[in-house]
C-alpha cells in the first residue's frame, strides 16, 4: 500500500479537483485507487453506499476512482450551521452541534479514529490520495490538527503542497509555508506543484527554481488552468457568487444563495443546458424577472428562511408566483415553501417554529433522525435517481399531489393545488437527462444536455489527463511508495 496527501497553501487553492483528477489519472493506470479526507467542512454532502453521509468532493473523487463512496473516505464531516456552531459527523452519523471553542479543545481525540478510518481503506487498495483541508501554515490551528500535518505525521503519509498562482503571490505563500511550519512537518513535504497557471509554463521556470532553493522540495509540475475543472461538483458555496451571468435570451432560472445553502450542486446539471441560464443570486440584489426560481437545500432552514425574508426575497417569489410561474424547492427549500416549520428542540438553532412561505400546504417538524438513503423513481412521466439527506418530516393536504413516486411505491414531495409549486426532498432530481427535460418543457425551453453524471465522469477525464500531461506522475507515484 501506498499513500500521498494533497495539501494547499491556503483554502480554494484547488485540493479537491487535484485529488480527484489523481486519482482518475492513477486508476487509468490500473491502480486500486481510493480517496481519503481526514476532517471536511462543508454543507455539500453525499450519501454513501454503507448508509452515511460524506463530503461531496469525496464522493466525486470515489466516482473518479471507480469505486462506490463508504463513510471511511471522510471520517470527519463538519456542516456549519451558524457562524460559530456545526454538525458534527464521524463515519457518516450525527454524533452532536459543536461549538468553536470545543471542536478546537476535542478534535484530537477523533484521531484514532480518522487513522482507523484510513487504515481499512489503505488495506484495501494500492493507493490512497489524500486531501488535507486550508493550509498547514495556519499554525495557530496545529496543536490538535487532525486536517492535515497532524494526520500525516500520525499515518506516515508524505505530502505534496500545491500553491494557487492565480490568486497571485505564490512564491511567498509555498516558501512562506516553508518558513513558518514546524521542522518535523515541513519534513513530511516531498514536493510541490502549481496550480491555475494561465500561459506559457515555461514563463515560471524561474519560480520554480526558487521555490525548489529555498525549500529543498521537489518540484513535481505546472498545472494550467483546467476548464473541465467547472464540470464538478463545488464544495464551497463561495464560487456561486463568482459566476458570471450573460441571459442572452435564455431561459433564466434563479436560486437566492442563503448563508448555509446546502447541496447546491443539485442545480449544477441546469448548466448543461445551452438554452439555460442559472442566476445565483447573491445577498444585497432582488431575484431577476426569471421563468423558474429554485430554492436549494440549507442547512439550518429557518435561519437561511429569516435571512430570506430579510433580504426581501420573499416578496420577489410571492410576486413571481402571482404572475403564475413555477417554485421549486429542494430539501430545506421545500421546508421553506410551507406553512410552517417546528424546531421544538432545538435541532437547528434556539427551538421554536416558524412560518414558511405558505405556497405549499404542508407543514415540517424538525426531528433528531435523519434521512439517508439512495432513491430512484419517477416524476412527470420520466425517471429519476438522486438521494435524501435530510432532518424532519413533511405533511399536508399538498403531499396528496406527489412530485414524484419513489420506485418502492411511495409518493415523494408535494404540489401546489394550481400546479406551480413543488416541493421535493431528492438531492440529483434533475441529474438524468430525461427527467431535467421534462421540467424544462413546463418552461417552454428544450433540453439538449446529457445526464449529469455522465459530464462529470467525462470531466474527470479531461482533468486526469491534464495533469498527467502536467505533472509527474512518476515521481509522485515513487513519493507515495517510499
Amino acid at each position: 500500500m501506498a499513500a500521498i496527501m494533497i495539501q494547499g497553501t491556503g483554502s480554494d487553492v484547488g485540493k479537491s479537483v487535484l485529488v480527484a483528477g489523481l486519482c482518475r489519472a492513477f486508476a487509468n493506470r490500473g491502480l486500486r485507487v481510493r480517496p481519503f479526507k481526514p476532517q471536511n467542512m462543508s454543507n455539500n454532502a453525499a450519501v454513501t453506499a454503507d448508509g452515511g453521509e460524506i463530503g461531496r468532493a469525496q464522493a466525486t473523487q470515489a466516482l473518479a476512482c471507480r469505486v462506490s463512496a463508504s463513510v471511511d473516505m471522510n471520517p470527519v464531516l463538519l456542516k456549519p450551521q451558524g457562524d460559530r456552531t456545526s454538525q458534527l459527523v464521524v463515519r457518516g452519523q450525527v454524533r452532536g452541534t459543536l461549538t468553536a471553542s470545543n471542536w478546537r479543545d476535542g478534535r484530537a481525540g477523533l484521531l484514532s479514529e480518522v487513522l482507523e478510518s484510513y487504515q481499512r481503506l489503505a488495506s484495501d487498495c494500492d493507493l490512497v490520495v489524500v486531501e488535507g483541508a486550508g493550509s498547514p501554515a495556519e499554525t495557530n490551528l496545529r496543536d490538535g490538527d487532525i486536517a492535515n500535518m497532524g494526520f500525516a505525521r500520525a499515518a506516515g503519509v508524505p505530502v505534496v503542497l500545491a500553491g494557487d498562482i492565480d490568486r497571485g503571490g505564490v512564491i511567498a505563500s509555498l516558501v512562506g509555508t516553508h518558513a513558518v511550519v514546524d521542522r518535523d512537518d515541513a519534513a513530511m513535504i516531498k514536493g510541490f506543484l502549481i496550480n491555475k497557471f494561465r500561459g506559457d509554463p515555461a514563463l515560471f521556470d524561474e519560480g520554480m527554481a526558487t521555490i525548489e532553493r529555498r525549500t529543498g522540495w521537489h518540484p513535481l509540475g505546472i498545472v494550467p488552468w483546467l476548464p473541465a475543472a467547472r464540470r464538478l461538483p463545488s464544495e464551497d458555496a463561495v464560487v456561486l457568487e463568482r459566476r458570471a451571468v450573460s441571459v442572452e435570451g435564455r431561459v433564466v432560472i434563479a436560486c437566492p444563495i442563503t448563508p448555509r445553502i446546502a447541496n447546491f450542486d443539485d442545480l449544477d446539471p441546469l448548466k448543461l443546458e445551452p438554452g439555460v441560464e442559472l442566476v445565483m443570486v447573491p445577498p444585497g440584489r432582488p431575484i431577476p424577472d426569471a421563468a423558474m426560481i429554485v430554492l436549494a437545500g440549507s442547512k439550518a432552514t429557518c435561519a437561511d428562511l429569516a435571512f430570506l425574508r430579510a433580504q426581501g426575497w420573499d416578496i420577489d417569489i410571492i410576486a413571481h408566483h402571482r404572475k403564475g410561474r413555477p417554485v421549486l424547492g429542494l430539501c430545506g427549500g421545500y421546508q421553506m415553501l410551507g406553512r410552517s416549520i417546528a424546531d421544538s428542540k432545538g435541532i437547528e438553532g434556539p427551538p421554536g417554529s416558524v412560518a414558511g412561505l405558505g405556497l405549499l400546504d404542508v407543514e415540517t417538524v424538525l426531528t433528531g433522525d435523519k434521512t439517508l438513503s439512495h432513491v430512484t423513481g419517477e416524476a412527470l412521466g420520466s425517471p429519476f435517481e438522486g438521494y435524501e439527506i435530510h432532518l424532519g418530516r413533511t405533511s399536508g393536504p399538498d403531499t396528496a399531489r406527489p412530485v414524484g413516486r419513489l420506485a418502492d411505491g411511495r409518493n415523494e414531495g408535494a404540489t401546489s393545488a394550481d400546479g406551480l409549486v413543488a416541493g421535493s426532498y431528492v438531492h440529483g432530481l434533475l441529474g438524468l437527462a430525461a427527467q431535467r427535460a421534462a421540467w424544462l418543457q413546463r418552461l417552454g425551453s428544450n433540453a439538449t444536455g446529457p445526464d449529469h453524471a455522465a459530464d462529470v465522469d467525462a470531466a474527470l477525464d479531461e482533468v486526469a489527463a491534464g495533469l498527467s500531461d502536467a505533472l509527474d506522475l512518476d515521481a509522485m507515484l515513487a513519493i507515495a511508495q517510499a
